[in-house]
Formats: structure tokens, C-alpha cells, sequence
């Protein structure tokens, strides 16, 4: 029994005699079981002949160096890959590209005055509600003004005294053209104050009474049958172009270079016409004129679509309306000055 437990206790492979193999050495045993039922529970203690529990011998390992393969070297995108985006539920998100042609180019404060469909998609235009408002408040702004410049018009084409006192007092025209000048360069130039309220509809107020002082004052020269056949004359054309711009597939916006071009050339022209005084120069540069800013009243009207090449932000209803009432005063002082000249 002694000698039993000094196997144990030493792990002694070669002892010379064993309980278990009498009268020989023990065999050789693999350091793992390798019966196929499973092996009987542990036991603690030293009474388990058979199972010896010293160290097991160890196998030697490759000590070698381990070979290096070439890794494969495919395309991996600059800057590396996008980190994985975490959220509480660790569902992944879809990934932007910033440099996506969905995300546009503007990084401004406001949203800008023109902007092209290409870089600048029209999200916001995808609600039929939100259009719909946004043209509704521009005419209803452009009937406004027109509504106080026809009343001046009629004012001063159809009172006598008031015909009296402007055609005595021409200095009043000059102080509305400063009013008017500063107002507009104001309302063209500075975007952050134009969609200031209620300081964008002050300054439109501002231009749309010293404006209609102007066309007033020059109605006011003309006869009362010259002005009224204008004042129709201009109605339907532009009624009629504002439905054909509504309507048609073809983008005039994309003329917008042409009709910069075009009105450099009727200022060169108009120059021209100061120095000679003559009555068909003045028709034919009224004519010109007259077909000059129908385009443009065409081009602004398609702005306000959203669905064109260029277009106007949501939030620019006042220049909008600018746009368009500057347009149909100058298409009723061309066809004024054309039917005047035509009388004398």
C-alpha cells in the first residue's frame, strides 16, 4: 500500500510493480482516454489505480519561422472605410456619400436665390402642398402691387387736378425713382434681409409705392385712350403668357444667358436712342424691349414651378414677386411708349 501511494504521489512510470499487473511492467498509456463511452466521474483521492497524475508528456511544437503569404491587395476606397454607425436598436444605417450629386454643393446659412435642380434636389418640391403655397403667395403678392399701381394709373390718367399738380411738380418723379432704386438694389442684393419679416414686405411696399408714383406720373403724359389700350393690351399678354409658362414642357430658364446677352444689347440700343431722336428708332426700341421682357416674364414664371433647370427656394416669394411685377410695368411702358409714338 505504501508503495502503491508513492506512484501516485511521484507519477513513476517505470515502477517495478503494480497492483494492477502482477509480476510485470506497466504498458504504456496515452496521456487522453480514448474509450468510446464516456469517461467515469473524477474522484478525488488516492485510491484510483490506473489513472496516473503526474504530468502528461508534452508533443514538441514547430519552433520554425511561419510562412508569410503575399495578402491580396484589392481597391479600398480613399480615406479609408466609413465607421459603423451605432444607434440604441444596432440596426445599420444606409451610408452618404458627401460627395453623392444628392447632396448638393451649398453649404450657405439661407437657402439661395437661384439654385440648380442638378446639385440641389427638389425634396421639398415632392410635397404638392408645399408648391402650391408657395405660388399661391406670390400672386397673391403680385395681385397686391398691380392692384395699387392700376388705382395709381387710373389716379392720375383720370383726375385732372392730379395730372396738374405732377406735371407741374417733376421733382417728385426723381424723389420716387431714389426711393424705388434704393429699395431694389436692396431687395436684389441682400438675401438675408429680403427673407426678413416683416422688413422684406416694408421694403416691397416701399418699391411698389414709389413705382407706382413712376408709372403714374408717365401715364399722366400720355392720352387717356393710349393709356387704357395699353393697360388692356398688357393684360392679355401677360395673362397669356403666365398659362403658356404654366403649362409647356420647354424650359425657358435654360435661356436665361441669351436673355442677359439681349439686354445688354437694348442698353447699348437705348443709348443710341438718346442721341438720335428718331420716331421709328423709338418704336422699334420699344418693340424690342416689349419682346425682351415678355421672356423674362415667361422665365420668372417658370421659377416658381421647381420642376425646371433653375428654380426659386420656398422661402423666396417675395423676390419672386419682385421679379414679376418689374417685369409686366416694363411690358406696360414699352406698349405705352409704342402706342404713343404710333399716335403722334
Amino acid at each position: 500500500m505504501s508503495h502503491e501511494k508513492s506512484f501516485l504521489v511521484t507519477g513513476d512510470v517505470n515502477a517495478s510493480a503494480n497492483p494492477g499487473y502482477p509480476g510485470g511492467s506497466q504498458p504504456p498509456m496515452p496521456p487522453y482516454p480514448v474509450a468510446p463511452h464516456p469517461p467515469p466521474p473524477f474522484q478525488s483521492g488516492y485510491g484510483q489505480p490506473g489513472y496516473p497524475q503526474g504530468p502528461y508528456p508534452q508533443g514538441p511544437y514547430p519552433q520554425g519561422p511561419y510562412p508569410q503569404g503575399p495578402y491580396p491587395q484589392g481597391h479600398h476606397p480613399p480615406g479609408g472605410y466609413p465607421p459603423f454607425p451605432t444607434n440604441p436598436y444596432g440596426q445599420p444605417q444606409e451610408f452618404q456619400d458627401p460627395n453623392s450629386p444628392m447632396r448638393g454643393n451649398y453649404h450657405g446659412e439661407g437657402p439661395p436665390s437661384y439654385y440648380d435642380n442638378q446639385d440641389f434636389p427638389a425634396t421639398d418640391w415632392d410635397d404638392q402642398s408645399i408648391r402650391r403655397a408657395f405660388i399661391r403667395k406670390v400672386f397673391l403678392v403680385l395681385t397686391l402691387q398691380l392692384t395699387v399701381t392700376l388705382s395709381s394709373v387710373a389716379a392720375f390718367t383720370f383726375v385732372e387736378d392730379v395730372k396738374v399738380f405732377v406735371r407741374t411738380h417733376v421733382w417728385t418723379y426723381y424723389v420716387s425713382y431714389a426711393f424705388f432704386f434704393v429699395s431694389l438694389i436692396i431687395l436684389s442684393c441682400c438675401g438675408e434681409f429680403r427673407r426678413k419679416h416683416p422688413w422684406n414686405l416694408i421694403a416691397l411696399s416701399v418699391l411698389t409705392l414709389s413705382l407706382s408714383y413712376m408709372v403714374g406720373m408717365i401715364a399722366s403724359f400720355y392720352d387717356t385712350d393710349a393709356v387704357i389700350m395699353a393697360v388692356g393690351i398688357t393684360t392679355i399678354v401677360c395673362f397669356t403668357v403666365v398659362l403658356f409658362s404654366l403649362q409647356t414642357r420647354y424650359d425657358f430658364t435654360s435661356c436665361m444667358g441669351v436673355l442677359l446677352v439681349s439686354t445688354v444689347v437694348l442698353l447699348v440700343f437705348a443709348i443710341l436712342c438718346i442721341f438720335i431722336r428718331n420716331r421709328i428708332l423709338e418704336i422699334v426700341y420699344a418693340s424690342l424691349g416689349a419682346l425682351l421682357f415678355t421672356c423674362f416674364l415667361a422665365v420668372d414664371t417658370q421659377l416658381l414651378l421647381g420642376n425646371k433647370q433653375l428654380s426659386l427656394s420656398p422661402e423666396e416669394y417675395v423676390f419672386a414677386a419682385l421679379n414679376l411685377y418689374t417685369d409686366i410695368i416694363n411690358i406696360f411702358l414699352y406698349i405705352l411708349a409704342i402706342i404713343g409714338r404710333a399716335k403722334e
